[in-house]
């Protein structure tokens, strides 16, 4: 009875930025721990080429893995065409497309304008067929870029019509480097709503500046119910500079539950499956309170 949906990106966000390399045995064996706390949809690598994020080379094999897992929702990103057909042949149920609101994001991470990259994912939806993946449209930087500085909301706003057009099946706004407030927050949702309705589906946020719980729960009043976020709090895009902390999962997890949310995942398996991450990658710091602090005492999950 999941009230909220949490997609965890630590396979693609959170490894992609990590200093540290975690092979592909430890990253199936995450992946299992993360489906087996009850976590419905994992996006487990991207289809980028080798060269630039080395990290997310074994994406093919991982995505493999993850579709053997019964009732879990596989994602994967693909920055281009080329990306989804890596990501069609592989059989992602779910691929997304990064696509910035900030001119000088987008060159930088995709090599393409904004413009440039509505036009690769409209030919993508035209290409998947009947029976292909579900495209979803992640639009980056959408409160604010290190390279660009402000990002007008009105460019936000005229972007997500414009994929809405094109055809994805949803839509996400993503704090890409961490500049979001709440009132921004519900600001910046209540107007996109308000233009594509119901394809505006996810909020992906970022812990940077310590807001990204208060930035979550503003999405949530504003009627969004499924969001990204890392375990350990990884991650971030090594091609925006600050772009650090993705929103912990395990912490996210916790306040819905806390709430009387249920999200469908145990906490302590979650807790377990941050164990396995922290073993495969001992070197790399990793975030969040509720792994410090634990349970409260006497503490029920959401029912």
């Amino acid at each position: 009875m999941r009230q909220v949906h949490i997609c965890e990106v630590g396979p693609r966000d959170g490894l992609q930025n990590a200093r540290h390399r975690m092979t592909t045995e430890a990253k199936k064996r995450w992946v299992s721990a993360l489906a087996a706390a009850g976590v419905e949809e994992i996006e487990v690598g991207s289809f980028v080429p080798p060269k630039l994020i080395p990290a997310m080379a074994d994406t093919e094999e991982i995505v493999r893995h993850a579709l053997g897992i019964a009732g879990l929702r596989v994602v994967a990103l693909a920055p281009n065409v080329k990306g989804f057909e890596r990501a069609l042949q592989a059989g992602a149920h779910k691929v997304t497309f990064p696509v910035s609101a900030s001119r000088r994001h987008s060159e930088a991470n995709v090599r393409m304008s904004p413009e440039q990259m509505v036009a690769q994912v409209k030919t993508c939806v035209e290409m998947r067929g009947a029976s292909g993946p579900q495209i979803e449209a992640g639009i980056a930087t959408a409160f604010g870029c290190t390279l660009q500085g402000e990002v007008p909301e009105d460019d936000v706003v005229r972007l997500a019509a414009q994929l809405a057009e094109a055809g994805v099946d949803c839509i996400a706004l993503a704090d890409t480097v961490g500049y979001a407030n709440p009132a921004q927050i519900r600001r910046l949702f209540r107007r996109v709503r308000a233009e594509v309705g119901d394809k505006l589906e996810a909020a992906h946020l970022h812990n940077t500046r310590g807001l990204g719980l208060a930035n979550a729960l503003a999405a949530f009043d504003e009627g969004v119910r499924h969001f990204d976020a890392s375990l350990g709090g990884l991650g971030g895009c090594p091609f925006a500079p600050g772009a650090s902390g993705n929103v912990v999962t395990e912490d996210l997890v916790f306040m819905f539950e806390a709430m009387g949310i249920p999200t469908g995942i145990d906490l302590d398996r979650l807790i377990e499956a941050r164990r396995i991450l922290g073993e495969a990658l001992p070197e790399e710091p990793l975030y969040g309170h509720l792994a410090a602090a634990g349970l409260p005492k006497g503490f029920c999950a959401a029912a």
